[in-house]
């Protein structure tokens, strides 16, 4: 029988300077930047709600097949960090299965991240609205490419990728880490909403509110579930619908603005 010999054991200090590292590089860079955008927003001659956050924009206009190949990149370099995750837990023993990011459990997995997603996602679209009309967000599109044959799978592809780099790094990556180093998991379980509502807030505060309380609602699921997977799973769901839903319904129903 060969035995596999067990993974470094690491220190306090350097579990802290992984958990700074991982996010130097992908979210937490992405939460300093856009707390520059709201700054940028606020500041702006426009109200808030006349200003527009584009989440999904063609990066090439009027050339689709480079404009395709920048998408495919771009998503390349945001799941990047996961990666990096991925090979940090190698080098201490452990893999993504630690945080349940694997197929041990599909079904129970599906069904959990759907029945999630049903909740969150109408939910979500009710804050959003809300926040809108009271003036303290900005105007979301979610999608503004060209009508061309790779649209709906490079925004379903956009939704993956915001599902496996959130849910890995802000949910299961972070709140193991934190838990290594002995914090409570309330503590963990704020800073990892906090987190996620941060890199949110070029929409304005309504984007910041509605993923601090989705962010809670998904982190104590993690710590009660010890399970990212249907995570990604609703999260996934509920990015795809809210891109591909408002790329076939603006300009068609009066309530989206």
């Amino acid at each position: 029988m060969v035995v596999t010999p067990a993974g470094p054991v690491l220190s306090r200090r350097l579990l802290g300077a992984e958990i700074w590292v991982v996010f130097a590089v992908s979210l937490g860079a992405s939460a300093a930047q856009a707390l520059l955008q709201l700054i940028a927003s606020l500041t702006a001659p426009k109200p808030l709600a006349r200003q527009k956050a584009l989440l999904v924009g063609s990066l090439a206009p009027g050339r689709p097949w480079i404009d395709l190949a920048f998408q495919l990149l771009n998503i390349a370099i945001v799941v990047a960090p996961v990666a990096l995750v991925a090979y940090l837990l190698v080098r201490s023993g452990e893999s993504l299965t630690t945080l349940g990011v694997d197929r041990r459990r599909p079904l129970q997995d599906t069904v959990r991240g759907a029945a999630l997603a049903a909740v969150v996602g109408g939910a979500g679209l009710a804050l959003y609205l809300a926040a809108y009309h009271a003036g303290a967000n900005l105007t979301v599109v979610p999608a503004q490419l060209p009508a061309v044959w790779w649209r709906i799978p490079v925004l379903v592809l956009a939704a993956a990728q915001n599902g496996v780099i959130e849910e890995i790094l802000v949910v299961g990556y972070l709140l193991h880490r934190l838990s290594q180093l002995g914090w409570a998991p309330g503590r963990s379980l704020a800073v990892s909403a906090l987190l996620r509502g941060s890199y949110h807030l070029y929409q304005g505060f309504g984007g910041f509110a509605g993923n601090v309380v989705m962010g809670l609602l998904f982190g104590r699921l993690y710590q009660r579930w010890g399970r990212t997977a249907p995570l990604i799973v609703a999260h996934t769901l509920i990015d795809t619908v809210t891109f591909v839903g408002y790329t076939m319904l603006h300009g068609h129903v009066a309530w989206l603005p």
